[in-house]
């Protein structure tokens, strides 16, 4: 994955609560879905074998989506696999580094995080706006986004992803990824005027269209 997308992430990536229109998902069992506490003390002395690694990392891709619902239990074993590598920009390094699901995981929160953040720029929601007035949205955008464009509407597509996500609708999550990334680029190269946040987006949406297109939750 490209760096630019994840050094521009700050904040709480894996444990945002979604906004106040979309209600909290009930989630179900996630202990059951938790990760092996085995597992998570070996990897934090530095004594788990390569394939127990890469499990471990399958584990952690497939409970971030709960996001802040996680037990206590889960939010402490995934805590430790956090901080033991760093923080939640090298947690999500770490995913990169294991094909499949973990890596496709890494790239699509790195998309969603950005959504957030881009979420809070004016110019940005404004430019979006405009492109909307221009031209229909995508197919697989028309059916989750209100008629109005708002500082909600990057969010409510950063939800839909991760919801999708939890669901294990793997390859929906990324056709969506990649029809809100070739979108946002369309819409940012016809922005006028415009801006440093919009040029940024423009060359972010890149990247991360590139990385998700590359990436497999089947590898």
């Amino acid at each position: 994955m490209h760096d630019k997308p994840l050094g521009k992430l700050v904040g709480d990536l894996l444990h945002r609560r979604p906004g106040a229109s979309r209600p909290a998902r009930q989630r179900v069992g996630p202990d059951a879905l938790g990760l092996d506490e085995e597992k998570v003390l070996g990897f934090v002395d530095g004594a788990l074998a390569p394939a127990d690694e890469k499990r471990l990392a399958e584990e952690v891709a497939e409970i971030l989506p709960l996001g802040w619902s996680l037990s206590p239990r889960a939010k402490e074993r995934l805590s430790r696999v956090t901080d033991h590598l760093g923080g939640e920009r090298q947690l999500l390094e770490w995913l990169d580094r294991h094909p499949g699901l973990p890596r496709l995981t890494a790239r699509l929160f790195a998309l969603t995080g950005n959504l957030d953040r881009y979420s809070e720029d004016n110019g940005i929601v404004e430019a979006l706006r405009s492109s909307r007035s221009r031209d229909p949205l995508p197919g697989e955008l028309a059916g989750i986004l209100p008629p109005e464009t708002s500082e909600e509407t990057l969010s409510d597509i950063a939800y839909r992803i991760d919801e999708l996500l939890f669901e294990h609708h793997t390859q929906d999550a990324k056709r969506l990824a990649l029809a809100t990334t070739d979108w946002l680029r369309h819409a940012t190269e016809q922005a006028a005027p415009s801006s440093p946040g919009i040029d940024e987006m423009r060359d972010l949406m890149t990247h991360l269209h590139r990385d998700i297109d590359e990436a497999d939750a089947a590898e």
